[in-house]
């Protein structure tokens, strides 16, 4: 019953105070990268401690969870001290990696490159999954990159979608942009057009969407819902069937119409355990990415809530915090964020011998952002280029 209180206090205040702490101010689309790039990786590091864990496992051990507590894989039993971010994140960052060094969008060889380079896959044994190990075999092996994910046997699992948030970023307001490298990037984790890319494609047509001067909640939730049906056609029986779009809608609904934390949790816990037809596994991205964007729309674009609501509400907590908070932080920026676990998450990094990059969260957003910048000034000498109005006219 405590606990039940603590809960109802909690979004209670919440509620009074997040419209105050972004009214009248400018959030830079700088902020918004590091907003985006800062809440991934607390949010996976905080949801890591959990991971696997049912909501009310979480509540008995924890009461309300807040803070990124050392860690145990959840597979391999290997430990790790609070804020060491996990899988995902050495996935975005090998994405943001071969963004900051092109200075502009990537393709799939692109990335492949900086995997060849910077995954040693004996250390990536502890940090990441066995496939992404297998796949960067492959290609140090000269499997060519448009192959390597007609290997992958697992259609709809979330690994694009959690991950590839610096896709989103160097396309920021361009949601077609952002959907299309979606696409091409995903080919090293999937055969084309598989649901998880499908899912992954209107995730990141989101945080490009999210990143506008004028955008909203509701902005980028039209972006998305627009993009539940790119290139259905192309996506077989389940793109037929319109259960993108159907999962999508529904997690926005329960979220729009919860009366408060604990029946939002429990809503989602009817379609999770008491589903019909189709199947939801904790890692897969019919599960991920709805239930991300609903978090996001119940914690009305706060990253720091978003991180939290997330994260207590178990099963896959890590990804579904990634991909909560990086929509949060990709519309408002990282101010909510507490200065001690934005410290926390880069001391852990630091120390990390695992993780195949120790820049901290300041410097790959602000790289990104560098990138995202030097890509606009190609643009520019592209339309200088071709001339004034006189030349153009028809």
């Amino acid at each position: 019953m405590f606990v039940k209180r603590r809960l109802s206090l909690h979004y209670a205040r919440h509620e009074r105070s997040i419209e105050s702490l972004w009214r009248n101010k400018v959030i830079t689309l700088k902020e918004k990268f590091f907003g985006c790039i800062a809440s991934t990786w607390i949010g996976s590091a905080m949801g890591a401690a959990v991971e696997g864990w049912d909501r009310k496992d979480i509540e008995a051990e924890h009461g309300w969870l807040d803070q990124m507590l050392p860690y145990k894989h959840w597979l391999k039993g290997w430990r790790f001290p609070g804020g060491t971010t996990e899988d995902g994140i050495e996935r975005q960052k090998l994405m943001a990696t071969a963004v900051i060094e092109k200075g502009d969008r990537i393709t799939a060889g692109d990335l492949v490159q900086v995997w060849k380079r910077d995954l040693d896959p004996e250390k990536a044994t502890y940090k990441q999954e066995p496939f992404d190990v297998a796949l960067c075999k492959l290609a140090q092996a000269g499997c060519p990159s448009t192959m390597l994910g007609t290997m992958w046997p697992f259609p709809n699992v979330n690994a694009v979608g959690r991950a590839a948030h610096p896709i989103g970023l160097i396309n920021a307001g361009d949601p077609e942009g952002a959907a299309i490298d979606t696409y091409d990037i995903g080919r090293l984790y999937a055969y084309d057009n598989v649901p998880a890319l499908c899912w992954a494609a209107l995730y990141n047509a989101g945080i490009a969407a999210a990143c506008a001067p004028d955008a909203t909640v509701d902005s980028v939730l039209d972006v998305m819902i627009s993009y539940t049906t790119y290139r259905r056609e192309a996506a077989g029986l389940y793109g037929r069937y319109d259960t993108i779009q159907k999962d999508l809608e529904r997690g926005i609904d329960i979220a729009q119409t919860a009366g408060d934390y604990r029946s939002f949790c429990e809503e989602f816990d009817k379609v999770y355990y008491g589903g019909k037809h189709i199947v939801y596994d904790m890692a897969q991205a019919n599960e991920i990415i709805p239930k991300g964007v609903a978090i996001f729309v119940f914690s009305k674009g706060d990253p720091k809530e978003s991180i939290i609501s997330a994260v207590n509400m178990g099963r896959d907590t890590d990804c579904s915090a990634a991909v909560s908070s990086g929509l949060s932080g990709a519309l408002n920026g990282g101010a909510s964020l507490p200065q001690e676990w934005i410290e926390q998450v880069d001391t852990a990094t630091h120390g990390d011998p695992y993780t195949n990059n120790k820049r901290t969260m300041r410097e790959t957003s602000d790289g990104l952002f560098a990138a995202y910048m030097a890509r606009r000034g190609k643009q520019q000498q592209w339309l200088d280029k071709m001339g004034d109005q006189a030349f153009l006219a028809e």
